[in-house]
């Protein structure tokens, strides 16, 4: 039987790919099967247990202190043990982590043919972000099957001379994935118990759901946001949660500069039922993560985007979204505006399914079944 390897290793890759896994496996003539390198140990594991996903193979390759050459040369070579061992027919990688590139190009040392979902992001910058915009260039090269979000990013594939028949505009299955966990949160409250006594203590204040992780703001850029967020923390109608990232160059920051603001909750990465709650009931988001400015605009809420530069141009070019990057002046001023002008908000608060219809996963699969 047709064999399909999905590897992925992140939080947000599992959230987008979870639903082609489940449809994928609607498929009675393929058989898939999942491998997870753990490149994001406990927030990965969030979401594989929310979505029922169990993985054939776990690499387990979390190390405190990892260098972007050490992870890479630990992925490509495990990963490429699990491919001998299994022989899949196809792999497919989601994104630009280093587990999707690794995966990728592991399997084209094997002649094995990839399917790149979410192909054709492009920033036109190799260090913004960085090293993102590398890995997808590398997985772009390899993958014969490109499933794009959006015509913007199939024109960025054309642009790269990737042949029109090998490009397929599907959406983006994180709206899938949003979807179907929105659903389960309807089903069964108790999924949101995590935020339920932030959303009491916050009830009667604007809210600004917050995340920042990049590498390329470490340094002077998290120091410029905490600092922003300290002063925008000085108003008396706001109230600020920040589900902070693991990695110790966020941590230490915000910690020393907010851990001590009566309305700003510095918590643990929230699983993703609850991340989706945190969107939900945010009067605007403040972040630097791509799926971020994917799913906040789909449920109306306004996007300033910690970089200065994205490949979700979607957004951006809807006014749904806006590059403000990490200037400490312009980050309040920014924020000011969403909190204190109705009509800028208004015309930013615009609920928008740029990235797709919630039928993604469904279009993948189908696209791969027929390729067999």
């Amino acid at each position: 039987m047709y064999k399909n390897m999905v590897i992925f290793g992140t939080r947000p890759e599992a959230i987008k790919l979870f639903p082609v896994i489940n449809a994928l496996r609607r498929y009675p003539n393929m058989h898939t099967e999942v491998l997870v390198s753990g490149q994001h140990r406990q927030m990965l594991d969030q979401v594989l247990s929310i979505s029922g996903i169990l993985p054939d193979y776990d690499l387990n390759l979390m190390r405190r202190g990892q260098s972007l050459d050490m992870i890479t040369a630990r992925l490509l070579q495990t990963i490429g043990k699990v491919l001998d061992r299994a022989k899949p027919d196809r792999v497919i990688v989601q994104g630009d982590t280093a587990t999707a590139m690794a995966g990728a190009l592991a399997a084209y040392y094997r002649r094995i043919p990839v399917s790149h979902v979410e192909a054709g992001l492009r920033s036109q910058d190799i260090y913004q972000p960085w090293p993102e915009e590398v890995n997808r260039k590398i997985i772009g090269n390899i993958a014969d099957q490109h499933f794009a979000a959006t015509e913007i990013s199939a024109a960025a594939l054309r642009a790269e001379s990737v042949p029109t028949h090998r490009i397929f505009v599907t959406g983006n299955t994180v709206i899938d994935a949003l979807h179907w966990v929105l659903k389960r949160i309807a089903e069964d409250t108790s999924l949101i118990r995590v935020l339920a006594p932030l959303e009491t203590r916050f009830h009667d204040r604007k809210i600004i759901g917050i995340t920042a992780h990049r590498r390329e703001s470490f340094g002077a850029g998290m120091l410029n946001i905490a600092a922003a967020l300290k002063a925008i923390a000085a108003r008396a109608d706001v109230a600020c949660i920040f589900p902070v990232h693991l990695n110790p160059h966020v941590r230490a920051v915000m910690q020393a500069a907010l851990g001590d603001l009566s309305n700003v909750a510095i918590i643990e990465p929230l699983d993703y039922p609850n991340f989706a709650r945190l969107l939900s009931i945010s009067h605007l988001i403040l972040t630097d993560s791509g799926g971020v400015q994917e799913e906040a605009p789909a449920l109306g809420k306004p996007v300033l985007v910690l970089r200065e530069t994205t490949e979700r141009t979607e957004s951006v070019a809807t006014g749904i979204a806006k590059l403000i990057g990490t200037d400490t002046q312009r980050i309040i001023r920014e924020i000011s505006t969403l909190l204190d002008d109705n009509a800028a908000y208004t015309a930013m608060a615009r609920g928008q399914y740029a990235f797709g219809d919630g039928n993604a996963s469904q279009r993948i699969a189908e696209i791969i079944s027929n390729a067999r």
